[in-house]
């Protein structure tokens, strides 16, 4: 299957009420996906759009909640919401966002994302995991891919705050392998019963196939060494709590790439014999038929951190419950369309992140998918 840029983008999965209700209820999938012609490549979409969101969008003021977790560690909730109007949050929907690898509830794609919520009349709150968002660690643990246990309890504290209005969540990236996780791990995690929608934006699908993109030369390596220094600040801020553990600090600070990274302290931190064995179990193809939430996922046929052929096409063409958008180019976390930039929030991601919130939220699609469901099987 090959994509080419300027056509409608790809809807995958199986024919279905799912299906059918995406396509009536959120307008964008019929439209055709334009990139911007000066930033057509894919990783000049990567970067361009980081810089220029990061150059435009002001810093949110949120409102900051610390929630401590089971094991004594604390993670920031940031939320955005009402501040004139109590009663009224009380009745509005609210989305649970989850950052990349090192983002926080300032990055710019995260405002981006929080700013078209806000517009639909939806609250977001972004989950900062442990160590980021300004927040020090509290023990020796911080986060990964495929470890959802903070998570389940950020949505379970969610979910206990305001028990009446439908509750979203969105996946941005490496956030998107913890919500895939989550959301797969139905019986332990029971997200069907808290969760009423999903949404992961650029997920790096098949972590083996993502990792080897993003370590070719020459611009993909320089990303993927920015990211690491950010990684290693990380653990440079996490002092005391990390200084002692089965990795050796030398050699995570000498890591080059996000592997070595991995198997010099992720794998390590997480109890996985190897890097391999970690990126197996994040690695989403073989349970998305596990994900009773619907779940609606952008990817880009350029992404750079994600190669076309490594998108779950095929295990998506059967499922009910998750759907893929696909567009030609768009990068990673990029999607810059047109000619006419701003405002910056209402750009392609943005867009189909508040049309598909705000028919699943708003306007009861999930409750209406969720009574299809019930109905077929009675």
């Amino acid at each position: 299957m090959v994509l080419t840029a300027y056509i409608k983008p790809l809807l995958v999965c199986s024919k279905g009420r799912y299906q059918a209700f995406l396509e009536n209820n959120v307008p964008i999938l019929r439209e055709k996906y334009w990139p911007t012609v000066w930033c057509f490549e894919s990783r000049v979409q990567t970067i361009l759009a980081s810089v220029l969101r990061s150059s435009i969008l002001a810093d949110i003021n949120y409102r900051r909640e610390i929630l401590k977790l089971q094991d004594g560690g604390e993670v920031a909730l940031d939320w955005l919401e009402d501040v004139h109007n109590e009663a009224s949050n009380e009745k509005r929907p609210v989305i649970i966002i989850l950052p990349g690898l090192t983002g926080a509830s300032q990055a710019e794609y995260v405002k981006g994302l929080v700013l078209a919520a806000c517009h639909q009349g939806i609250r977001c709150v972004v989950f900062n995991n442990r160590g980021l968002g300004g927040v020090p660690l509290k023990t020796p643990r911080t986060y990964c891919a495929c470890n959802y246990e903070d998570l389940a309890e950020v949505v379970d504290h969610v979910k206990k705050l305001n028990p009446d209005v439908p509750i979203g969540a969105t996946g941005i990236s490496m956030g998107g392998l913890i919500l895939g996780n989550y959301l797969a791990a139905e019986e332990k995690s029971g997200a069907s019963k808290k969760l009423d929608a999903a949404m992961g934006i650029s997920v790096p699908w098949n972590v083996f196939k993502g990792s080897d993109s993003i370590e070719k030369p020459l611009l993909n390596l320089m990303l993927n060494r920015h990211l690491v220094g950010n990684l290693c600040k990380t653990i440079e801020r996490g002092g005391k709590h990390l200084e002692v553990g089965p990795w050796d600090l030398d050699k995570v600070f000498k890591s080059q790439t996000i592997r070595e990274f991995d198997s010099h302290f992720t794998a390590k931190q997480f109890g996985f014999r190897s890097v391999e064995e970690y990126y197996e179990a994040a690695t989403l193809h073989n349970k998305l038929h596990h994900i009773k939430v619907p779940m609606l996922c952008l990817s880009a046929a350029d992404d750079p951190f994600q190669p076309f052929e490594a998108i779950p096409v095929a295990e998506a063409s059967d499922l009910e419950n998750v759907a893929l958008v696909i567009t030609a180019r768009g990068g990673h976390i990029g999607f810059m369309e047109g000619l006419r930039l701003f405002p910056l929030h209402h750009q392609y991601m943005c867009r189909l992140f508040s049309q598909y919130f705000k028919a699943m939220l708003v306007h009861g699609g999930a409750s209406e998918i969720s009574k299809s469901v019930a109905d077929e099987s009675t």
